[in-house]
C-alpha cells in the first residue's frame, strides 16, 4: 500500500534530519525537535477526524487515521528525552499542549466568522471542524497524561538499563500508546457509541506502527552519540 511508503519515507526523512540537527546544533537543537512534535500533534488532531479501515493480511478494522501520526510523536518525545533528559521532556510536553489549546482557539476563531456567501464549503468545513468540548477534553486529558507518562517511563528505563535501548523504546511507546486510547475512547465516547471494539481497535493500530519505529529510534541513538 502507498500509505507506507508515505510513511517510510517520512520517517526516514524526519529522523535524518533530526540526527542533523542534534550533532550539528547541540542544546539548541531542541527547539527544533519541538518543533517537529507540534507539528506532529496538530497533525493529529486533525487527521483523526477520519476514520480508515486499518487493513493488515491477517484481520482488519476501523481506527482513527491519526494512527500513523501516533508513531511519530511517540518517536519525538523519546528523541527528547534520549538526548535532553526528563526535565526538558516534561517542557517540551507543556509546549506542545500549549500549541493545541492556541489551535482550537483559532478554530474557534474562524468558526465565529460569517461566510462568504460565495463559499461553497462551509458545510463540509464545519462538519470537519466543528469541536465537540467533550472530545477535545477527552483528547488533551489523555495526552498530557499518556506524554508524561511515557517521559517518566522512558527516563527510569534509561538511568537503570543504559544499555538496552530497545527496551525503554518498546515498553514506554507501548504503556504511552496504550493508555492513551482507553483514556481518550472511555473519555470522549462512554455512553455514546460501544467503546470496546474502539478502545481494542486504537491499542493494536497503534502499537503495531508504534512497533515498527522502533528501528529508526535505534538509528537516531547510534547517530546522535557516535563522535563528530
Amino acid at each position: 500500500m502507498i500509505v507506507w511508503v508515505y510513511w517510510v519515507v517520512s520517517l526516514t526523512i524526519v529522523t535524518y534530519a533530526s540526527i542533523l540537527i542534534v550533532r550539528r546544533l547541540g542544546e539548541s537543537g531542541y527547539a527544533a525537535l519541538v518543533a517537529f512534535y507540534s507539528v506532529y500533534l496538530a497533525a493529529s488532531q486533525i487527521l483523526a477526524t477520519r476514520i480508515i479501515l486499518f487493513d493488515l493480511w491477517f484481520t482488519s478494522f476501523y481506527a482513527p487515521a491519526a494512527v500513523f501520526i501516533y508513531p511519530f510523536i511517540a518517536q519525538a518525545i523519546d528523541m527528547v528525552n534520549e538526548v535532553y533528559g526528563m526535565f526538558k521532556t516534561h517542557m517540551a510536553i507543556l509546549i506542545c499542549f500549549l500549541t493545541q489549546v492556541l489551535l482550537v482557539a483559532f478554530i474557534a476563531m474562524v468558526n465565529s466568522l460569517q461566510p462568504a456567501p460565495f463559499f461553497q464549503h462551509e458545510e463540509a468545513w464545519r462538519s470537519l471542524f466543528s469541536l465537540s468540548v467533550r472530545i477535545t477534553a477527552a483528547s488533551w486529558s489523555s495526552f498530557l497524561i499518556c506524554q508524561n507518562l511515557d517521559a517518566y517511563i522512558f527516563s527510569i528505563l534509561k538511568q537503570k538499563f543504559e544499555r538496552i535501548v530497545l527496551l525503554r523504546s518498546i515498553v514506554s511507546d507501548i504503556l504511552d500508546l496504550t493508555v492513551d486510547s482507553i483514556i481518550f475512547v472511555t473519555l470522549a465516547f462512554y455512553g455514546v457509541m460501544p467503546i470496546m471494539p474502539l478502545i481494542v481497535g486504537q491499542i493494536a493500530s497503534k502499537n503495531i506502527i508504534g512497533f515498527l519505529d522502533t528501528p529508526w529510534f535505534i538509528w537516531y541513538k547510534k547517530a546522535v552519540e557516535t563522535p563528530r
